[in-house]
């Protein structure tokens, strides 16, 4: 991110100088800039209705980003159908767009939308733009990750006649943050030294956006395993205890010729029951707390089938490592002791 400090009628043709040394610069595989970095948390989202359409009371709102060139190469967003913007697209030329396709299927059912138009809705006094769309790229996520995917639009930023003193150089690199830093700066600042530069890390932006997230995922294993330490405790004493109420039904058992894997059988058995009945009651709470449980998920369903058959087979060692020292000593029990504690 820079601050130019330069007079707004000069700020387009400094973007463009600095946009091409910056591609010019040993270790840049690809560079763009965008009023938007995607994932920081800004957001711009007017309404938006389609031309030929019906108007609507009240027009949906769709993020929008005001974007160079090259952005979807330097970003990795595949292009679908239709162009990028390029040299054509300047502030005189009618103004394009490209959008995403959940653009396209949300606001066409599907349909090709490529010379279709579309307007942003203006405020009562100012100018109305309409644009052409040109091109469709891949869904990408546009606030936070957390959030569904939604509909994008990308305009030009070569038709913005009135550039704001900001600029968000976007750069794709296999070089080291630290020497790649050091060499956009000194290229950059030998183009205009009166720049203001900040460099920031996107994947360190993606962890940041995270944070929540890794922060309950944290949490949450924690407490999962002390759940899970003080349910083998609790199973294991449940077990050891039933083992002790019936030492005289085992004593009877091995004395009228139980086998010892027969006791430990039946040891598993209570176990099992056990298991089976907390397994019932757990999934029955998770599916009823999906609504509570969704907003604190990301990238899994909180009905997901893996996880819940995770956590079965979770459940189903813990219980057979609680159960397994009780069955042990069970299957070692002495009849006729056994049967004199009676």
């Amino acid at each position: 991110a820079t601050r130019t400090g330069v007079p707004a009628e000069r700020r387009s043709a400094l973007y463009e100088r600095l946009l091409a040394r910056l591609r010019a610069t040993p270790g840049v595989d690809a560079a763009a800039d965008a009023d938007i970095v995607q994932l920081s948390g800004s957001t711009w989202d007017p309404s938006v209705e389609m031309i030929g359409m019906p108007p609507l009371k009240d027009p949906p709102r769709v993020f929008c980003n005001r974007i160079s060139s090259g952005y979807f190469t330097t970003v990795g967003t595949p292009m679908i159908i239709g162009r990028d913007f390029n040299e054509r697209d300047t502030a005189s030329s009618p103004e394009v767009a490209i959008v995403s396709k959940m653009f396209q299927e949300k606001f066409l059912n599907g349909e090709n939308p490529i010379g279709k138009q579309f307007r942003i809705v203006a405020a009562r006094g100012e100018q109305e733009h309409i644009y052409e769309i040109v091109g469709i790229v891949k869904d990408s996520k546009y606030r936070d990750l957390a959030r569904a995917t939604d509909p994008l639009i990308f305009l030009a930023e070569t038709q913005e006649k009135h550039p704001d003193g900001g600029l968000n150089l976007l750069i794709r690199s296999r070089e080291p943050f630290g020497t790649l830093t050091s060499a956009v700066k000194n290229a950059l600042l030998d183009e205009s030294p009166s720049l203001a530069i900040q460099f920031r890390e996107f994947k360190r932006q993606v962890l940041d956006t995270l944070l929540r997230q890794r922060l309950m995922a944290t949490l949450s294993g924690f407490f999962g395993l002390l759940a899970a330490v003080l349910a083998s405790v609790g199973l294991y004493g449940v077990i050891s205890y039933m083992v002790a109420r019936r030492r005289n039904e085992i004593g009877i058992r091995v004395a009228l010729g139980a086998s010892r894997a027969s006791i430990v059988q039946l040891v598993f058995r209570e176990a099992a029951l056990l298991l089976a009945i907390g397994i019932t009651a757990g999934i029955a709470l998770t599916l009823g707390g999906l609504r509570v449980t969704q907003a604190l998920l990301y990238g899994l369903q909180a009905h997901d089938p893996l996880t819940i058959a995770l956590a079965v087979v979770l459940l189903a060692g813990v219980s057979l490592f609680a159960s397994w020292l009780p069955a042990l000593r069970a299957s070692r029990l002495d009849p006729v002791q056994a049967l004199r504690e009676e």
